[in-house]
């Protein structure tokens, strides 16, 4: 009996280990891709959700925007000492008459329908700055994912350069055994060395604040651990990123532009509000009138404003229809920034996706060549340690500019999005 226990105890132990591993397994998985962080960030990004928050609040003020006021009751004890003849009294049934009186705020016929379609309006304006958030932190997202893997694919490739200067270094030390090289180029392969691990600080340094930047954009602890950036997003082929279709849809889902456009329209209903002020709004009422224990009269009441403050009334006009008009220049100024934006971004995509191509395809191939050439000349004496340092040198800088080249594209591909306000 006591045997069976311990095993199941131990199997209880080794099942929690397992549990343990897999989601310690999962949190570290997060980071391999920019799409896991997005999701992460829509999940629980306090930012975000803020605004979710004040959307809903502007959501919920729709339906009082347009209710009815809530009626007045009221009720008047007439005469409580029944004319000097007795002690003052608060009782309806003893005072001289009782008056109640019940009643409802009526405005202008349209002012209701008015008000709930200005609510409604301002709803949607607030949605759509729930979506210039998102759009702008999404940006910032993967901005951020597409630094941290550049600084991984530098590190990545600092580290092969170390490899390779290694073994430069124990060529130059049998050069220098065999009379064929100076101490020196023994010396400066070290000195390389010494450079690159200093670099490996400054690169681990730049990669921990990196990730704790991405953690706080999607809501998590700066000191969680993220994965190593495995890949990055395929750029859209040219002929969707051409000016002509993405400036429609722009115009159609930049969340800034539909923010104006429905501040336009909320702008305007509040110029009709403010029209509709010249007419006066009324008061019904109903009023009941208590003798003794019993009602013997009803009163009926009308009540009207009188809207004799026609300067004022001009004012709130001329107001309104300045509001409108700046509503209307913010959305011009806008769309022109937008699609100034929109145009710089996809010159800029255009110049990294060329940048690209022609690294890939003549630079880094060129480097190599060279450098294979170098190395075979100094092992046969007939060129110089610091030819070798160079062409070393050329083929890391034309593999940085490869990877530079593709980062650049994904922050321009990043702001393209955000301006655009969806994915490509």
């Amino acid at each position: 009996m006591m045997a069976i226990r311990n095993r199941l105890s131990l199997g209880v132990v080794m099942v929690s280990l397992a549990l343990s591993s897999m989601v310690h397994a999962q949190e570290v998985k997060l980071g391999s891709s920019v799409e896991g962080l997005l999701q992460t960030a829509r999940e629980n990004s306090p930012e975000f959700a803020s605004m979710q928050f004040e959307a809903d609040a502007a959501a919920e003020r729709v339906v009082p925007a347009g209710a009815l006021p809530d009626p007045k009751f009221s009720m008047e004890l007439r005469d409580i000492t029944r004319m000097g003849e007795r002690n003052p009294t608060l009782l309806p049934g003893r005072v001289g008459s009782t008056r109640y009186l019940l009643t409802q705020e009526l405005p202008w016929f349209g002012k209701r329908g008015l008000k709930r379609e200005s609510a409604q309006l301002q709803a949607e304006a607030a949605r759509g700055r729930v979506a210039g958030t998102w759009s702008e932190l999404a940006t910032k997202i993967k901005t951020t994912y597409a630094q941290l893997y550049y600084l991984d694919q530098n590190e990545r490739l600092t580290r092969e350069i170390l490899d390779l200067m290694t073994r430069l270094e124990k060529v130059a030390q049998v050069r220098y055994a065999s009379g064929l090289a100076a101490q020196q180029d023994v010396i400066r392969a070290q000195l390389e060395q010494t450079a690159m691990r200093s670099e490996l600080i400054g690169l681990e340094a730049e990669r921990r604040q990196l990730q704790g930047k991405l953690n706080a954009l999607v809501g998590r602890p700066s000191v969680e651990m993220l994965a190593t950036p495995e890949r990055i997003r395929t750029i859209p082929a040219p002929e969707s990123m051409r000016f002509d279709v993405l400036e429609q849809r722009a115009r159609a889902s930049n969340p800034l532009l539909r923010t104006e456009e429905s501040q336009i329209r909320a702008a305007e209903k509040s110029r009709e509000l403010a029209h509709k002020n010249r007419y006066p709004d009324f008061s019904v009422g109903v009023s009941p009138i208590q003798y003794g224990k019993s009602i013997r009269e009803w009163e009926l009441m009308v009540e009207v404003t009188i809207p004799l403050q026609q300067d004022t009334r001009r004012a709130q006009e001329q107001e309104a229809q300045a509001m409108l008009d700046a509503a209307r220049s913010r959305r011009e100024a806008a769309t022109n920034q937008v699609l100034a934006d929109l145009y710089e971004n996809l010159a800029g995509l255009d110049a990294a996706r060329r940048t690209l191509a022609l690294t890939t395809d003549s630079l880094l191939p060129q480097s190599e060549l060279t450098f294979r050439s170098a190395l075979a000349g100094y092992e046969s004496g007939k060129v110089d340690f610091a030819t070798l340092l160079d062409a070393q040198r050329q083929i890391r800088q034309a593999k940085l500019n490869q990877v530079k080249a593709g980062v650049a594209a994904q922050m321009r591909l990043a702001d393209i999005e955000r301006i655009v306000g969806e994915d490509l």
